[in-house]
């Protein structure tokens, strides 16, 4: 089954995402060699691609679990989440129609 995992970032959130980004991504690329990783990426806080000093907002993923109580127990344990990057985490079922 697929799932949204939608993550809004604290208030100026750019330090602990830096510090944490490598962790992040080492887990992200396990999951992606899996095929689990339909998408995901970053929310910037502005118009942009690179938004440099102005950030990013959240996280946005759409990943294949077998469970959704899987889904939540990993977004859970996200090095952004430990580092104090997310004040939110939502995770929730996704059906894709294209």
């Amino acid at each position: 089954m697929l799932y949204v995992i939608y993550s809004e970032d604290v208030s100026d959130s750019l330090e602990k995402r830096a510090a944490a980004r490598p962790a992040h991504i080492e887990r992200l690329q396990k999951l992606q060699a899996l095929g689990r990783v339909l998408i995901g990426g970053p929310t910037p806080a502005i118009d942009s691609e690179d938004p440099g000093a102005a950030g990013m907002t959240g996280s946005l993923l759409v990943v294949e679990f077998e469970t959704l109580e899987g889904a939540k127990a990993w977004a859970d344990a996200d090095p952004y989440v430990e580092a104090g990057v997310y004040k939110a985490v939502t995770v929730k079922p996704f059906k894709r129609v294209f």
